[in-house]
């Protein structure tokens, strides 16, 4: 293992990875998340962990390995690793038109069968929710839809990241402007409260959402998740390669309730992964369902 320290090289400035110290860093991620990172990408893991390496004291990416394995503090320093390698790129009420089909038809016709069936009880899940946007765009479209009627409703949103970075600045529910910039401006004036140059999500739609962290990849962790009418993947599976989709789409299905809608990200596809589904054209989005 020690010979392995030798091989990362110092050019200028910038450390750069050998190859075999690549394939064991790539290896090691995709064992304990699932992500893959094609051959192709190698700079990505030397720019997105050079200051790692720098905060640790570290002289190279195999040092780096070896701590990730066997250094006490190695648990804590995947958290930082997941960190690094996703990209957390979000915002309230993205997609607008994918947002827009959600609110006016697939929430109008579930919340309809729901209450026609029994209970009021809602369950929807924002799998890979980031810094919180998404699962706090839901709620605040549960109380436009809703009204004065969602106190007669039992409504959990669950909201689960691989980061616990991203998962603590969720739970704090206080953003910028830039979050913010696909938000109408009736939203933000009726659901955040200005805080410091910042937005602070309002009680009402905080309290609906739980947060955890969540390796989607592992099927076990997916299912103690509670069973939801809707499942929210947007911009997730990305990270993945085709095994990965295909068991994530698995658990997906398996969480789902019979009728149940899946959301994944406008440029994804469901082509060649998975026929499970159901696809639902709507201007603007393709909506993807359960059959009962």
């Amino acid at each position: 293992m020690m010979s392995l320290f030798s091989k990362s090289i110092t050019l200028g400035k910038e450390l750069r990875i050998e190859a075999e110290e690549f394939t064991q860093l790539r290896d090691y991620i995709y064992d304990k998340s699932g992500i893959y990172i094609a051959d192709n990408r190698k700079y990505l893991l030397e720019n997105r962990l050079a200051n790692r390496l720098k905060n640790l004291n570290l002289k190279n990416f195999g040092e780096y390995y070896y701590y990730l394995q066997y250094d006490p503090g190695r648990q804590q320093e995947l958290n930082k690793l997941f960190e690094a390698v996703t990209t957390n790129e979000t915002s309230f009420y993205r997609n607008p038109p994918q947002i827009k089909v959600f609110q006016e038809k697939v929430l109008t016709d579930l919340l309809a069968s729901i209450a026609a069936k029994g209970p009021k009880v809602l369950r929807i899940w924002s799998a890979g929710c980031s810094t919180g946007e998404e699962p706090y765009t839901l709620g605040i479209i549960l109380h436009e839809v809703l009204k004065g009627e969602i106190g007669q409703w039992n409504i959990r949103i669950t909201a689960n990241d691989l980061s616990e970075a991203v998962l603590l600045s969720a739970r704090r529910g206080v953003y910028t402007e830039y979050s913010l910039r696909t938000t109408p401006r009736e939203i933000v004036s009726r659901y955040f409260t200005p805080e410091g140059g910042k937005f602070k999500i309002v009680p009402e739609v905080k309290q609906l959402v739980s947060f955890g962290q969540i390796n989607l990849s592992d099927k076990t962790q997916c299912k103690r998740l509670e069973r939801s009418h809707a499942v929210f993947c947007r911009n997730v599976i990305i990270y993945f390669d085709d095994d990965v989709k295909k068991r994530v789409m698995g658990s997906f299905y398996d969480n789902l309730l019979p009728g149940g809608y899946l959301l994944i990200g406008h440029s994804e596809s469901l082509h060649n992964i998975t026929r499970a589904f159901k696809p639902i054209h709507h201007p603007g989005a393709i909506i993807y369902r359960k059959e009962t």
